[in-house]
This record gives structure tokens, sequence and C-alpha cells, in this order.
């Protein structure tokens, strides 16, 4: 066979038919997690219930620094805003191309104290708060063994409305340790039901936080938090668990050594092919400038989303 008579063959039988070399496999595309800003980033770790920021300064600081969504407290707006209020904020978040992740409708909570399971007890208005900022996860606060009930019909309720209820890894609740919150997770037993994974509260309450807490609480991670502390019995802020006592910490950036250790953590997060949020939760008042934490934030958790 000649040389014309080669190349007309593979013209008549296309040019891969006749290549030499097999076509590559496509690679797999790599997994994105999705940057989102807690308004918490402009709160006091003390004061939950004032922002240091207006929306409109919150939104313009999630967009410059590359942030996807943000996750709403009730510092900015709640179950107790003005409906008015809570439609124009919506409004703002939409126009500027970002995404609400997360609401959290009350202060109580947050503050994680008696008062904070109450919101399974009515769970409609914090339907109604995520339903106008078009979220589908909404933060609950569970304390003892019979809020699994009212979480349950809670869930219920929330599911004719396409929205899912979760409860963050959190010192002195029934969510402090890996064992207990899966064992809660099994008993609510609701698909719209899961957990936010948040590594410093694991590690303040001296539990595993790794690869493998994360495995085991894999099927119901429906969102992640970030902050960090570093251990110091001398540190700024008292920290109560029920496993360890008081604990004391300082508040460091995410990018500082001595508290959690981001690495282990994100290279489990991308083994599990974890794609959902990853929600920069710390408050940062008092502790450095807002624009500031918010940006080196943003910088550090992208090259480890992106590794």
């Amino acid at each position: 066979m000649n040389r014309r008579h080669f190349f007309g063959l593979c013209a008549a039988a296309g040019v891969g038919a006749c290549s030499s070399q097999p076509e590559p496999e496509p690679e797999p595309s790599p997994v994105r997690m999705k940057l989102a800003m807690s308004v918490r980033v402009a709160e006091s770790f003390s004061n939950k219930k004032e922002s240091s920021m207006t929306i409109d300064e919150l939104i313009d600081t999630a967009k410059s620094n590359g942030y996807r969504a943000l996750c709403m407290r009730a510092s900015t707006a709640g179950t107790h805003s003005p409906a008015e209020t809570v439609s124009e904020y919506a409004a703002k978040i939409r126009a500027a191309g970002l995404a609400v992740s997360m609401v959290t409708g009350d202060f109580a909570i947050p503050m994680n104290n008696d008062d904070g399971p109450q919101c399974l007890r009515n769970i409609t208005p914090y339907l109604d708060l995520a339903a106008v900022f078009g979220a589908d996860l909404i933060r609950v606060c569970m304390k003892k063994e019979e809020d699994i009930a009212w979480a349950q019909r809670s869930c219920d309720e929330a599911q004719e409305r396409s929205i899912r209820l979760a409860h963050q890894a959190h010192d002195a609740s029934i969510f402090e340790t890996v064992d207990g919150s899966v064992d809660v997770l099994k008993k609510i037993d609701r698909e719209n039901f899961g957990i936010i994974y948040e590594p410093a509260n694991w590690m303040i309450a001296d539990e595993p936080y790794g690869r493998a807490a994360i495995e085991k609480v894999r099927p119901w991670i429906f969102n992640v938090y970030v902050q960090n502390h570093r251990l110091n019995p001398a540190g700024e802020t008292a920290v109560n668990t029920w496993k360890r006592g008081p604990v004391r910490v300082d508040h460091i950036g995410l990018w500082e050594d001595g508290g959690v250790e981001f690495e282990r953590v994100f290279a489990a997060l991308r083994a599990i092919g974890y794609e959902g949020y990853v929600t920069v939760h710390q408050a940062f008042e008092g502790v450095m400038t807002v624009d500031e934490a918010v940006r080196k934030s943003a910088a550090y958790l992208s090259q480890l989303i992106a590794r």
C-alpha cells in the first residue's frame, strides 16, 4: 500500500480509525465547592444581635472577594424583621448575582441557649423567611432528646416546600460529639435533615474532626462552616462544652497555625466529593478588620478547594 492509498483509506474511514494513538479519556471534572460568606463576619463573638455592616456593605464585600452566596442571620434579617425589609434585602442579593445559602432565623439559635429549639415548635415563619430569600436550607437548634420529635414534624412541613433543615456541629448541644450527632441524625430519619459540619467546635470539644469524622457524617453533610480557634488556657474567650467542661480559646484566622488543620479537612472533603457551600462563619469584629479577614479567608479557601 502506497502513502496516497493509505491516506485515502483514512479519509474514507475517518481520521481516528487510522490513528496509531488511542483517543484520550476525558479527565474527570474537578470537585468544586462553593464559597459563601456568613453575615456573622460583621458580628462580634459575644454579640450575635448586631452587625457592623449594612446589607449593601455585606453584598459588596462578598461580591468583590469572589463569594457566591451570603449565609443570612438574624443580625441582618430574620423572622423578627418586617416583611418589606426581607423582600428588599432578598432583591438586592439577587440583583448582585449572589445566592442565599442558608438562613438562621432568630438570635436564640446561634446563641445555642434554652430558647434555641423553639424554632422547631413553629417552623412556619422560618420556612417563609427562607422562601423569600430563595434558600433551601435553614439552621436549627436542638438541646434535648425531646427536640427530636419536633425536628421530625418540622422536617415534614419543610419537605412540602422543598426546604431542608440542618444543625451545626456545636458544643453544648446534642450535636457536640461525632457519634452523638450520628445517633440523633439516625433517630430523626428524614432525608431533609442534616448537619452543618464545623471542625472547630468538634476540636474544642476534644472530638475527632478529620477524615474519620467526615466519613461518619458524610450522608448528612448539608453545609460546611469554617472558623478557627486556638486552645489557650489564658485565651480571650471562654467556651463551655458538655464533654470537657469550660475551655478558653483565641480566635485566629483560618490561615493561621495552631488551630484546625484545614489541609486535612479539605483533603477529606474532596475525597468524599463534597460540592456544597463552604461558609466563612467566623465573627471577626474586634479581631481584625472585616475586609482583611474576608479577603484572606477567600484566598486561603480558594487554594484549598482547587487542589
